[in-house]
């Protein structure tokens, strides 16, 4: 392989281009992340645009959704029913160090941009294939989404509301670990390629990655000991979530010395000193009657006084804060974990984590931008050779779009 540019610690892949076909959020948060690293992110998206723009609340082009998984990309949009418009992806991918999608098994040979073919012309293309169920197996040709693999990996058996009804959590764990394995296989492809290190001598490679697999692997250690052992137990007692006068609050209490020193902040001297609670295995024997003696202690005060004596006490503690408050929180601020972006058809700046080990978002920076629907077609077409009267027929005839000023 041709030697790769020198890159810097602050983003490593500059120079890189990334194709992403992908929608919803797996596929294009790990784009983004790629983005964040510095690659330059072509986000293809259809007419009718990335389906994540029309989830939840709509500002302008974009939603929630949209937003995190597509700050520093730029928009293509193409019509792929069209032979021009397949042309025109076949164009950039003959440019692209890495091509990503996220359709069924199947669906992009169809369409002509299988990874066969894609290689034939781009021997140096790594191809991440992201699917519900994966690319063999029964359910292969079977759509699923987050709360879907919440329900079929156990995730959702043992997550009951007081209804007593299983319920998938909204913050779609699965989607998004599902693009941090991504990422992280993105990544070793990238370096075994600088390298040289494949066999064939042949520089791309094909990567599968499936919501199915993350779900299991993000669940591993819960999965493992449910195979064995059933329903969840508690692994330490009385540790767990309690109420207090105004809300609530959760303790950790996993050692033998944070034991000693909940009874002490508490008051409960007699219970620290029986010795049919000395070691944990002996709380767990007595959980219920240990659970019920700190919650009587724990709703007398507020939630925030208890935390003041508890973190004195060096004990792990936390009140349960809604999203606002932890985002408002000093300690978030302080540790700058929040970028306060401003996205296009939004007044208001929208509170966007910085993911660990990258740079700071810096938000007067279009890298600090999600684009609109077809916000750089015409850009990113003039860079692939396209003349502008080319260009103007091709928005004319439909085979591309542009943005459209709001």
């Amino acid at each position: 392989c041709d030697e790769e540019p020198w890159m810097s610690f602050e983003r490593p892949y500059e120079g890189l281009r990334v194709v992403d076909l992908s929608q919803g959020v797996a596929g294009p948060y790990c784009a983004m992340l790629l983005a964040r690293q510095g690659a330059d992110v072509v986000k293809v998206e259809p007419r009718e645009g990335d389906w994540s723009r029309s989830l939840g609340p709509r500002y302008g082009d974009h939603t929630a959704y949209s937003v995190a998984a597509n700050v520093g990309k730029r928009s293509l949009v193409v019509d792929l029913k069209r032979a021009e418009g397949k042309a025109i992806v076949d164009r950039l991918a003959q440019t692209a160090d890495v091509f990503l999608e996220g359709f069924r098994p199947g669906v992009m040979d169809r369409l002509g941009f299988g990874y066969d073919r894609l290689r034939a012309a781009n021997p140096r293309l790594i191809y991440v294939s992201v699917s519900g169920f994966g690319q063999i197996g029964p359910l292969r040709d079977k759509p699923a989404m987050d709360a879907i693999l919440q329900a079929f990996t156990g995730f959702m058996s043992e997550n009951s509301g007081p209804d007593g009804i299983p319920h998938r959590t909204p913050t779609v764990l699965i989607d998004m670990s599902t693009a941090l394995y991504a990422q992280q296989a993105v990544a070793t492809a990238l370096y075994a390629r600088a390298l040289g290190m494949t066999k064939d001598g042949a520089c791309g490679r094909r990567i599968n990655v499936s919501l199915l697999e993350a779900a299991a692997n993000l669940q591993s250690i819960r999965m493992m000991s449910a195979y064995r052992e059933g329903t969840y137990k508690a692994g330490a007692a009385p540790g767990g979530t309690y109420r207090t006068r105004d809300g609530w609050i959760q303790v950790g209490v996993v050692k033998n010395h944070e034991f000693q020193g909940l009874c002490k902040v508490l008051g409960l001297d007699e219970i620290a000193r029986d010795p049919r609670f000395a070691t944990n295995p002996d709380r767990l024997q007595h959980a219920a009657y240990l659970i019920g003696k700190v919650a009587e202690v724990l709703a007398t005060k507020p939630g925030a006084a208890w935390r003041e004596i508890l973190t004195r006490a060096g004990l792990q503690n936390e009140c349960l804060q809604t999203y606002r408050e932890f985002v408002d929180h000093p300690h978030t601020q302080a540790i700058g974990l929040i970028g306060w972006t401003r996205q296009h058809g939004s007044d208001e700046p929208w509170a966007t984590p910085n993911p660990p080990g990258v740079p700071p978002l810096d938000t007067g920076s279009l890298h600090a931008s999600a684009p609109r629907r077809g916000e750089h077609t015409r850009e990113i077409l003039h860079q692939l050779g396209f003349e502008p009267d080319e260009i103007g027929r091709l928005e004319f005839d439909g085979v591309v779009d542009v943005a459209r000023d709001a």
